[in-house]
């Protein structure tokens, strides 16, 4: 038994002769990629197209092993382009990985990104504008949707409306959204607090779990969220209730009051020295 924990003992000193800091360093990193690989196919539709690539992988090895001439030269020109046909079909995943690499802190820091001591209140300006006209949208049964943008810059939905940039208001803001108006078809983009585009076109969200009662507004709500970090406000037309999606999780049916909270939360807590972001309780569940 001695000698048996003797060589183990042995083993372990062996190993930790051998291993440097470096190597510690290279298993590390290999571990966060694949446990964020993990995280990426996880409950998505990458899971299937996973798990069908490692049954073609235990196919070409069989094929190898049993040397199938004719399935093996297959095999081998189909993982010859595997390479280019995994980064087209897994492109919104990928995309997905890389913005949130950009929310990371280190991806905050970069120089393109500008703000001054005035945003805040033009933030806060722009949240009470908001507020004020959805109780009027809602009173109205008038639809709106509007984006607030915040560190992923969304150009290419503003190229497809047009541009405002405006000072928001209540006034405006219903005026844009009256159902007789030119611009009234399309999401309200609000960047830096003021309110920069209309009449945008959305991504719809491909959530095949969302309820059947949403409709075109809600949808394109939510596939605006899951492919940005922006807040995204709904009032729907039909029931005149609102609603507000953040990161694919749309809360439904909240009071103006409710509204204004998770705004000030999301929005002015990120302007604040301290860093603090603290999320209402609610953000916890997905509604279907």
């Amino acid at each position: 038994m001695a000698e048996f924990f003797s060589t183990i003992a042995n083993s372990f000193e062996i190993m930790f002769n051998t291993v440097h800091l470096n190597d510690l360093a290279d298993i590390a990193i290999v571990a966060f990629i694949i446990y964020n690989a993990i995280k990426l196919v996880r409950e998505t539709r990458a899971e299937t197209l996973v798990k069908g690539i490692l049954i073609l992988i235990v196919m070409a090895a069989l094929a190898n092993y049993f040397d199938l001439k004719t399935f093996k030269y297959i095999m081998t020109n189909v993982f010859q382009i595997g390479l280019l046909a995994l980064l087209i079909v897994f492109q919104p995943e990928l995309r997905r990985v890389l913005e949130q690499m950009g929310r990371t802190r280190i991806g905050k820091l970069n120089i393109l990104s500008s703000s001054g001591e005035d945003d805040a209140a033009n933030i806060r300006h722009a949240i009470k504008a908001v507020c004020d006209s959805c109780t009027i949208l809602q009173r109205q049964r008038m639809g709106a949707l509007i984006i607030f943008e915040r560190e992923i810059k969304l150009g290419d939905i503003i190229n497809s409306g047009t541009i405002v940039d405006a000072s928001p208001s209540p006034e405006l803001i219903c005026n844009v959204f009256y159902n007789k108006a030119p611009l009234h078809d399309g999401a309200m983009v609000i960047r830096d607090g003021k309110v920069y585009a209309a009449a945008c076109i959305l991504p719809l969200s491909q959530n095949r779990e969302i309820s059947t009662e949403l409709g075109t507004r809600h949808r394109a709500a939510l596939g605006m969220s899951e492919n940005s970090d922006a807040m995204v406000v709904v009032v729907s037309e039909e029931t005149g209730s609102i609603s507000v999606a953040e990161k694919g999780v749309l809360r439904r049916s909240i009071s103006v009051d409710t509204l204004k909270a998770v705004l000030d939360a999301a929005l002015l807590d990120e302007k604040n020295a301290d860093g603090s972001k603290d999320k209402p309780s609610f953000w916890k569940g997905r509604n279907k």
